[in-house]
């Protein structure tokens, strides 16, 4: 009796919880200001809402996608999802305080407690990009699971407003921090947006321009507030498509003119080097991509760039090995040594490759076979000690990614379970890793097992490119103890043990406010003698000029060692242009850069050491 007493009074609370929550959910969502009819829009639309707050539950079709978010799918976010949308950066999204949009990003954006998020990919993307703006009014049907949107003048005015009072903050930090800071451009366009947004207040009929015009000084005000900074680590990464000399030059004098200093050259990916590799040749695979079969591309980037005072970073694809697979290829790594290649527990006995679906359906290899680190090592090596490039940038070093422990079939979504990682795991413990359930003993071994896999490498690199005396980095995400459960990469105690010099981790999104919190906790677990240098992705997400400048300035409150773009071949002249309106460029430069920039504090206390 006591037994059913107890369950019915849980299930009492725990349907008055799941109540509370739903109305907490409708509460945000009903809290939605009224339209006028007597007002003027300019436009409206509306939209099938796919899912409130997925789940793999409840959205098959966005199971197994960051964020839960399926292909062409418009989802609302509310708090009760969590504080992220989680989502990739192949979509758009809109913050939504009290029914009006306040910010446009792309992924993974803070989910606001009084508020929500839009979210949408594909055509729903595409839908978000044509119908919402910073001011928009917006209604969420939950009966009918439709979404309305209007743009009213109010709209207009307010994305205005919003801009003008974040270029006025950008503007006095830097006042505070350096009082050589010369604000006279920046004010001079200050002042001309403030002009146009009274005229935009005033004129109910010309709003859209004026308040267009409004925006657009603020945004010039924004390009010409943030200064260069002198020691700053500019870095771009970049997958070379010059097949001649003349090309990569051409390439290399646009970076020197958009003050880019440290390139990050793709120069070992989806299995094959750019150079003619003597080590893939011994191992009986393809030496070099066939683009560029017929010269050396990797000696003439390295030479051209130390001509113009360029860094290079090899970049350095570990141990993916491409999204193509072909059984017939006698000169695939995949075909000539399958037991390499890497396998989830659902596929663990499988006589054929293991695509990993969430990333571009590609191919690993696996880290725990010794075979594979030395394989690895040979082509490191090999780059080095021929070209003698600035520093290695260690990419895909982890595992592919499986789902987050929280859902359901996470064990079987995990990577690792070859035959030599069995067996030698095996030999350790006394159990077979295909037998082992998460949350015991043997699967926090299991785990550490493939961790230390990782660790192993990256400290053997870092041997090599300190008796070379070249900078070794590490591609990493944010949120350590997600990478830990999902991609076996433990980035906190490969910079608290000095196996690398710098962290590149990616930030995938336009949203500062989410930079800022992933590019923190790097900060707070990893070491203060590690350089961080974010990689943001706002050029490859197609982002505003004005996000990508946020995100730079975000970088600097925070007092990172520079930034790296993703990636070239995103990085349009739009981007250009705003970054060398006075950021990123040297002529402007006035001796009015603040004496703490972090590279040169690192610099110093390794100095001291």
């Amino acid at each position: 009796m006591e037994k059913l007493l107890s369950k019915i009074l849980l299930c009492f609370f725990m349907l008055l919880f799941l109540s509370k929550a739903a109305y907490a959910q409708a509460v945000v969502l009903d809290n939605q200001p009224k339209i006028d009819s007597h007002e003027v829009i300019y436009k409206e639309a509306t939209r099938k809402i796919n899912k409130i707050n997925p789940t793999i539950a409840n959205n098959a079709s966005g199971a197994y996608y960051p964020g839960q978010r399926g292909a062409n799918q418009l989802i609302i976010y509310t708090k009760e999802y969590g504080d992220r949308t989680g989502t990739n950066e192949f979509g758009s999204e809109a913050i939504v305080v009290n029914g009006i949009v306040t910010q446009l990003y792309g992924a993974d954006s803070i989910i606001p407690p009084n508020g929500y998020v839009i979210s949408g990919h594909g055509a729903a993307k595409n839908w978000i990009n044509e119908n919402i703006t910073i001011g928009t009014r917006v209604f969420v049907d939950t009966k009918n699971m439709t979404l309305k949107t209007y743009i009213t003048p109010d709209s207009f005015i307010f994305g205005a407003e919003e801009k003008i009072k974040e270029v006025l903050a950008i503007i006095h930090y830097y006042e505070i921090n350096n009082p050589c800071y010369d604000r006279r451009e920046a004010e001079n366009y200050l002042k001309k947006a403030k002009a146009n947004l009274k005229k935009a207040e005033k004129d109910n009929k010309d709003v859209q321009k004026y308040a267009a015009i409004a925006s657009s000084m603020a945004n010039k005000a924004i390009e010409t507030a943030l200064p260069y900074y002198p020691n700053e680590f500019k870095g771009v990464w970049i997958r070379p498509t010059e097949v001649n000399e003349e090309q990569i030059i051409a390439t290399l004098e646009r970076l020197q003119k958009s003050g880019i200093n440290n390139v990050f050259l793709e120069t070992y990916f989806h299995g094959k080097t750019i150079y003619p590799s003597e080590v893939l040749k011994k191992y009986g695979v393809t030496n070099q991509k066939e683009e560029f079969v017929g010269f050396d591309p990797l000696a003439i980037w390295i030479k051209e760039a130390h001509a113009r005072n360029i860094k290079i970073h090899v970049w350095f694809e570990s141990f993916y090995v491409g999204n193509k697979y072909n059984p017939k290829d006698t000169k695939n790594i995949m075909n000539i040594y399958p037991h390499w290649v890497n396998k989830t527990l659902a596929n663990y006995d499988s006589k054929d490759p293991v695509p990993s679906v969430s990333e571009h359906n590609g191919y690993f290899i696996d880290p725990a076979n010794p075979e594979v680190q030395q394989y690895l090592s040979e082509i490191l090596n090999e780059i080095v000690y021929k070209y003698k490039p600035d520093g290695i940038n260690l990419d895909y070093i982890r595992y592919p990614q499986s789902i987050q422990s929280k859902f359901n079939g996470y064990e079987n979504t995990n990577w690792g379970y070859t035959e030599y990682a069995r067996a030698d795991f095996q030999k350790i413990y006394n159990i077979d890793p295909i037998d082992i359930k998460k949350e015991t003993t043997q699967w926090y071994q299991w785990s550490k097992y493939r961790q230390d896999k990782i660790t192993k490498f990256v400290r053997e690199t870092k041997n090599l490119t300190k008796a070379n005396k070249i900078m070794l980095t590490a591609v990493i995400f944010p949120d350590r103890q997600r990478c830990l459960e999902t991609k076996m990469q433990d980035w906190r105690s490969w910079s608290i043990y000095g196996y690398v010099d710098g962290l590149t981790p990616l930030i995938l999104t336009c949203d500062k406010q989410t930079a800022s919190l992933l590019i923190n906790d790097i900060k707070k677990n990893s070491s203060h003698l590690t350089n961080v240098y974010p990689g943001l992705f706002v050029t490859f997400m197609g982002g505003a000029t004005d996000d990508l400048l946020r995100q730079v300035h975000e970088t600097r409150k925070l007092s990172m060692s520079g930034f790296i773009l993703f990636d070239y071949a995103h990085f349009e002249d739009k981007y250009v242009d705003a970054l060398t309106a006075r950021a990123f460029n040297v002529k402007n430069y006035r001796e009015e850069t603040p004496q703490t920039v972090s590279s040169k504090s690192n610099t110093d206390k390794k100095n001291k050491q």
